[in-house]
């Protein structure tokens, strides 16, 4: 089993991390991956100019580490890879990128799921909205929350 789990502020190409992935996975018969892209509008439509996010060195780390491996052995998957940007991200660049693989459909797409639901709420990140006027600060929602306690 192979779980690896990265910070980056390079470009997440996702088709290259897939194709990375997917080289050596042996017995898997199902893969799953997801990418999370930087939005150019707020929810409540205003335009975003860009994103920044801000880590905390070693704690973030860590904290993407253990969601990772939490994933792996709560689903039994043959592979997790865990990939997210930190520092200033554009609309429309990738955000986060998650692979999983498994012998069966079910665990990979479950597993993707919860990573992105831990992801979203628990990775230790700092997210500010720069708008053309002003920036704000982004906390996971409640329906974020909601997704997550699927979980417990």
């Amino acid at each position: 089993m192979a779980v690896e789990s990265r910070l980056t502020q390079d470009s997440i190409v996702a088709e290259a991390e897939l194709g990375r992935f997917m080289t050596g996975l042996g017995d898997a018969g199902a893969v799953v991956s997801f990418c999370g892209v930087a939005r150019s509008s707020t929810r409540e439509g205003e335009k975003v100019e860009s994103l920044q996010l801000d880590h905390y060195p070693g704690m973030t780390e860590r904290s993407l580490e253990q969601i990772a491996r939490d994933g792996s052995e709560r689903f039994g998957v043959s592979d997790v890879l865990v990939i997210h940007r930190c520092g200033t991200i554009q609309p429309g660049e990738v955000i986060v990128f998650v692979a999983t693989a498994s012998p069966h459909r079910r665990a990979a797409f479950e597993a993707a799921d919860y990573l992105m639901d831990r992801l979203k709420t628990e990775a230790v990140f700092w997210k500010k909205e720069q708008g053309v006027d002003a920036a704000r600060w982004i906390e996971p929602t409640d329906e974020d929350r909601a997704d997550l306690d699927r979980w417990r």
